[in-house]
């Protein structure tokens, strides 16, 4: 079976089901901010992969962190046209080149947003062009390793003076934490990889 037509049922037999998910609504205050994601798979015979992103160093929120390709949603789009005009300007993904499978479970994040993540396959060897001013380096980590809850570890920590759990995800020298481990977390209990 392709990678299209499983992730389609995967989806769709997943959000039918009702789960406990997580976010960070904990820590939230006040109204939030809406933003996509790409969660974008890459159609690889022998290993699907998640393409991420390092955010540069100089970045005035969350610099350096792993992430997927995203940001605000400006007035009038859609998620998933957010997350298509993010993966254009971060990664150089042409909208022609995604099929978009679905959006997922809206992820509220202790620094004030409301995240989509959108779910959709990429070919394997896409020519990536990272934009230097939002990408410091972009990789591939496998979808069966990333879903796998074995290599979630889970942490604790004090962030603006609350207890914060978070998960971390290493896959090779790439800290996957945070917002983007707990999109993850929640995208591996939808979809049964």
């Amino acid at each position: 079976m392709t990678l299209i037509p499983r992730l389609e049922r995967l989806h769709a037999e997943g959000h039918a089901r009702d789960l406990e998910l997580r976010d960070e609504s904990g820590l939230t205050a006040g109204e939030l901010r809406p933003a996509a994601v790409l969660a974008a798979i890459t159609e690889r015979d022998d290993r699907p992969g998640f393409l991420l992103i390092h955010r540069p160093s100089n970045m005035r929120s969350h610099p350096g962190q792993v992430a997927f390709p995203g940001g605000k949603i400006d007035h009038g789009e859609s998620p998933t046209e957010a997350a298509l005009r993010e993966a254009w300007e971060e990664l150089g993904i042409h909208e022609r080149d995604v099929q978009v499978i679905g959006t997922s479970d809206t992820y509220r994040t202790g620094s004030g947003y409301a995240i989509t993540p959108v779910i959709a396959v990429v070919p394997p060897d896409l020519v990536i062009n990272p934009s230097p001013t939002e990408v410091a380096q972009w990789f591939e980590a496998p979808v069966d390793f990333v879903f796998d809850h074995a290599n979630h570890t889970h942490h604790s920590g004090f962030w603006q003076g609350q207890e914060r759990s978070y998960i971390e995800i290493m896959w090779q020298q790439h800290r996957i934490w945070g917002v983007t481990a707990g999109i993850i977390s929640n995208l591996a209990k939808r979809i049964a990889w």
